[in-house]
C-alpha cells in the first residue's frame, strides 16, 4: 500500500519530498520512504537524503526509519553500519511485499546495530515504531 492511501497519512502532517530515486515522508517520529523501481539506492544518495533530514529537523531528533518497499530496487546492506555511526535513528521497519524483499529484509538486520523489523503491511510498520519505548 502506498504511504499516501493509508489511514496514516492523514492523521499528522508530513513533509513529501521527492527525489530523482524515491519518495519520503518526514514525520514527528518516523521517517517513511518509498522508493523508485529499479533504483540502486547507494551511498552517495544516502548522503544527499541525510542533508534533507538535517535541514529540516535541525536538532538531536531520534527517528525511526520505515522502508515501504512498494517496487523492487537495490541497497548495500553496509550503509546500515555507516547510519548506525550517526545515532539519530532508534529503529527501522521494512514492510515486505514478496519473498525476495523478505530474503533482502533478513541480510539487513544481520548488518545493522539497531533492530529492524520485518512487517507484512504498512499498518503493522507504522504501529510498531509507534509503540517503541523511545516514543513513550
Amino acid at each position: 500500500m502506498i504511504f499516501e492511501n493509508s489511514a496514516y497519512y492523514d492523521r499528522e502532517q508530513f513533509f513529501k519530498l521527492e527525489k530523482p530515486y524515491g519518495t519520503f515522508y518526514f514525520g514527528e517520529k518516523y521517517i517513511l520512504s518509498e522508493m523508485h523501481e529499479g533504483v540502486h539506492f547507494d551511498w552517495p544518495m544516502v548522503k544527499d537524503l541525510l542533508n534533507d533530514i538535517e535541514a529540516y529537523y535541525e536538532n538531536e531528533t531520534k527517528l525511526a526509519y520505515i522502508s515501504n518497499r512498494i517496487h523492487s530496487y537495490s541497497r548495500d546492506p553496509h550503509n546500515w553500519q555507516k547510519l548506525s555511526a550517526l545515532n539519530f535513528i532508534v529503529a527501522s521497519a521494512i514492510v515486505i511485499y514478496n519473498d525476495m524483499a523478505y530474503l533482502n529484509a533478513t541480510l539487513e538486520k544481520r548488518f545493522s546495530k539497531e533492530s529492524i523489523k520485518r512487517c507484512q503491511c504498512l499498518n503493522e510498520a507504522i504501529e510498531w515504531v509507534l509503540d517503541l519505548k523511545e516514543f513513550n
